[in-house]
């Protein structure tokens, strides 16, 4: 039997991390984890201090609204429940929100550059207006150092951090993802191989490379 937590390191994990499959599918969703909910993304000081030393590369591609907004209050604002998130437009999208149309392109047909990002993968098939993130943008075309907030890049894991210093990571289902996790099926790609970026980024390679050790024995039981 699989223990419903599972500890790597100062990291305790649900193990629906290991063991439930997800691929964003941006085709399906349309970015819309960018927009939905009410609040925004979850940030650290350190993070506050990177997004404001973008702004200039970024500020273009925001909407008038959301230039306003940082404006007024900048980019970023304390939530509900005491947590740093990043400020948003109308109780809803995030101000670093961008929505790009794309013409239809075939799976066939190739993507540009040597080394697409995941999110380029995603878009095979996209039509219409997807809802993007100008900062992850600038940096991708090279304009910053800064992709995004670590929330944003480990969705759907969400993380805490506890007063001793552990951390614990738990596997979000939101109904939007939906699409997600039938892709993650046919792909046969956990969570945690997905995010395997974001994780690393997070907690460092020794530490991912014991979690694959930690999820082969799992699979193996």
């Amino acid at each position: 039997m699989i223990p419903p937590i599972i500890q790597v390191g100062n990291v305790l994990l649900s193990s629906d991390i290991l063991t439930e499959r997800f691929c964003c599918d941006l085709t399906a969703c349309k970015g819309q984890c960018c927009v939905e909910g009410d609040a925004g993304a979850p940030v650290t000081l350190e993070e506050i201090g990177e997004i404001e030393d973008c702004l200039d590369a970024v500020w273009s591609d925001l909407s008038a609204s959301a230039q306003s907004v940082i404006d007024r209050q900048g980019v970023a604002y304390t939530d509900q429940e005491g947590d740093l998130v990043t400020s948003i437009v109308h109780n809803k999208d995030c101000v670093f929100t961008y929505y790009e149309d794309l013409p239809p392109r075939s799976a066939e047909e190739p993507l540009q550059g040597k080394d697409p990002s995941p999110r380029e993968k995603d878009m095979e098939g996209a039509t219409g207006a997807l809802c993007l993130c100008a900062l992850e943008k600038a940096c991708r075309a090279g304009k910053t150092k800064f992709i995004k907030p670590i929330s944003c890049a480990l969705y759907p894991i969400r993380a805490k951090e506890f007063s001793n210093g552990t951390i614990g990571l738990n596997y979000n289902r939101w109904a939007i993802c939906e699409p997600a996790r039938k892709k993650g099926l046919e792909l046969n790609l956990p969570v945690y191989v997905f995010l395997k970026e974001p994780l690393i980024r997070r907690f460092g390679e020794d530490w991912y490379q014991e979690l694959c050790e930690v999820a082969k024995l799992i699979s193996e039981k």
